[in-house]
């Protein structure tokens, strides 16, 4: 299996922390890195050797784009379907397959349901009417999604009863409606998949959200995670597989009486896996562009006995250097971002610690 030489450059379509911390991968693997992101706030610009800001419809620029990569992949699930078509598929990794089923909703319950996967109760939701059968059938309280486009707990509204569910005003997209699951914990299994087939795993870690957005990631896990953790493997291995992924893949599990409940897929490096970065033998970003650039995969052991990641949002960021003063070493990771605003991801926090207590 070849690999990329040094001095290669890898391609990242997005220009976000995501996009940034694998090009800070790229570079310590003595690759260059160049992004290509809409106009914005685009912070792996900064770590990058050059910079695209052109709209995802720009066939030029994307050309240019292309004959500075030898590998391009991407550090979110919604890049347009239609910016895959543009460029060399052979130098796409991972292909456009795992990003035709991610950006669906539907469609990636489905692939993994498939798979043996239990997910929770779901309908398709296409207007009001849709919306109430679907209400009487998979029940309330329950979650209506737009089936496309959503992350962070943008484009949800939680729905309480058959009466609120009348009284919505229908988003005029097609959508998911999901029953709500009764669970103990939230937990993700990432995993790096190389070209010849390898997998390897990091631990999963015990996951909390605020508004649908992560807000702390811990080890060790908890009883219940850990033994439902092996079963969950099971199901993201497939779905690697199944897909023929090469890099970092993460799905998200409920974690239930019942079993472990898949809640999402992200075909790409997780914020729940930011923690790999000091935690863990290697990051996920290291492993991603390892993979990517056909290189072997590093060890994904953890480190420490006790890890927490915390994201710092918003205007939190503004008083983050102060964490620096606090006991135990915290290592801080500020993104860069120009504005600070309500909901928004600034950086992160991750502390380690071999104590027992």
């Amino acid at each position: 299996m070849s690999s990329l030489k040094p001095g290669s450059t890898i391609g990242i379509l997005g220009g976000g922390q995501l996009g940034r911390m694998l090009a800070q991968s790229a570079v310590q693997l003595g690759y260059r890195a160049v992004c290509y992101a809409p106009p914005g706030d685009n912070i792996a610009a900064d770590v990058c050797v050059d910079h695209f800001e052109n709209g995802w419809g720009d066939k030029a620029a994307l050309a240019a784009f292309a004959a500075k990569c030898d590998v391009i992949t991407w550090e979110f699930e919604n890049v347009p379907l239609s910016v895959l078509d543009a460029l060399p598929a052979e130098r796409v990794v991972p292909g456009k397959r795992a990003l035709e089923i991610a950006q669906d909703r539907l469609n990636e319950k489905l692939f993994v349901e498939e798979l043996g996967a239990t997910c929770a109760p779901h309908m398709r939701v296409d207007n009001e009417d849709d919306l109430k059968r679907a209400a009487d059938r998979v029940g309330t309280p329950g979650i209506l999604k737009t089936a496309r486009d959503g992350y962070d707990g943008k484009g949800q509204w939680r729905i309480a009863s058959a009466h609120e569910a009348e009284g919505i005003r229908f988003p005029g997209r097609t959508c998911i409606y999901e029953g709500l699951v009764e669970f103990e914990t939230e937990f993700s299994v990432i995993l790096v998949r190389s070209k010849d087939g390898a997998v390897k795993y990091w631990d999963s870690t015990s996951n909390r959200h605020e508004g649908g957005m992560l807000v702390r990631s811990a080890l060790p896990a908890g009883k219940l995670i850990e033994a439902q953790v092996e079963e969950a493997r099971n199901i993201a291995g497939q779905t690697a597989d199944a897909l023929g992924y090469v890099g970092v893949l993460t799905l998200e599990f409920f974690a239930t009486k019942q079993g472990p409940i898949c809640n999402e897929m992200a075909p790409r490096v997780h914020n729940s896996g930011h923690w790999t970065i000091e935690g863990a033998a290697t990051s996920q970003f290291e492993n991603h562009i390892r993979a990517v650039a056909g290189l072997p995969l590093g060890g994904t052991e953890t480190r420490f006995a006790q890890i927490e990641m915390r994201n710092i949002v918003g205007e939190d960021a503004l008083a983050a250097h102060q964490i620096l003063a606090e006991e135990g070493e915290p290592h801080l990771h500020l993104y860069g971002k120009k504005e600070a605003r309500e909901g928004r991801k600034m950086g992160h926090v991750t502390r380690v610690s071999n104590s027992a207590d």
